[in-house]
């Protein structure tokens, strides 16, 4: 059975109001988490546990994504919207500069909070942002063949290939590179998560036009932490991003995919952590 999440009404300044699902356990400093495209806060998972051990948690679906609502047709699925948001879920939490980690979409949403200086502190796991337009183009390629096949496979397909290694690894060697590790539930929950996304084609096409994070983020401690097998945004995109903002750490995360937590989850809670002290 899907999990219920805690729902917080946020009144985005000059926004209509928007649902955000959460989840929070632990206790310490709070530290925000924010997934991926098309992705949902279970991203999250395997290192929650790690982290609620140190810090109060809060893994967020953004609007459009898990069981958060997309945002009304008239807002932008963009990031000045997505920054909006969530500082307006701040404020409802009564959260005064969280730390904040994230996951390629959710990465550079947290620099650019981070840019803002609404956070105490970024981790940003293979972030957007950091690519040329060919390597852009290619990433979108990806996601949207891993959009298409969550549309098209049967629930009843998903749940069968999931029970097996082979079958976890066609669903998600594109994001994982253990995907056996994965576990079954978690595969079709985050397969179902995919195609029932409603603002991935908005977010998508929002990035269409060229996103590219380009600024400093002049006085915020930034981790930049890239997984040697990413087979969505190359780890050569962690150099650029190391450029771009010379001031962060830049660690490697040996053996992981585009979406660490779950093929690493003690190193990349440990690189959390470490960032946000």
């Amino acid at each position: 059975m899907p999990r219920t999440a805690s729902l917080a009404e946020v009144s985005p300044v000059g926004l209509p109001p928007v649902l955000v699902a959460y989840e929070r356990r632990g206790t310490g400093e709070p530290l925000v988490l924010l997934h991926g495209i098309g992705h949902h806060l279970q991203a999250w998972d395997p290192v929650v546990d790690l982290l609620a051990a140190e810090r109060d948690v809060i893994a967020v679906d953004l609007p459009g994504f898990g069981q958060s609502p997309a945002q009304h047709a008239s807002v932008p699925s963009d990031l000045p919207t997505a920054v909006a948001a969530l500082d307006a879920f701040f404020t409802a939490l009564g959260l005064d500069r969280p730390h904040v980690a994230g996951n390629s979409l959710g990465g550079l949403v947290a620099l650019h909070l981070g840019r803002e200086r609404l956070v105490r502190s970024v981790t940003a796991l293979s972030p957007a942002g950091f690519w040329t337009e060919p390597e852009r183009r290619y990433a979108f390629t990806v996601l949207g063949a891993m959009r298409r096949g969550a549309l098209l496979l049967p629930p009843t397909a998903v749940e069968r290939m999931a029970r097996s290694s082979a079958g976890r690894a066609a669903l998600t060697s594109a994001i994982y590179s253990r995907p056996g590790r994965r576990a079954p539930e978690a595969v079709v929950a985050e397969t179902r998560a995919m195609r029932e996304a409603a603002g991935f084609e908005a977010t998508l096409a929002a990035g269409r036009a060229g996103v590219v994070f380009g600024d400093d983020v002049p006085d915020v401690p930034v981790t930049i932490a890239w997984g040697t097998q990413d087979r969505v945004l190359l780890r050569r995109q962690g150099i650029r991003a190391k450029r771009t903002i010379p001031g962060a750490r830049l660690v490697r995360l040996p053996g992981c995919g585009h979406v660490p937590m779950n093929d690493d989850p003690e190193l990349v809670a440990k690189v959390i952590l470490d960032g946000s002290r």
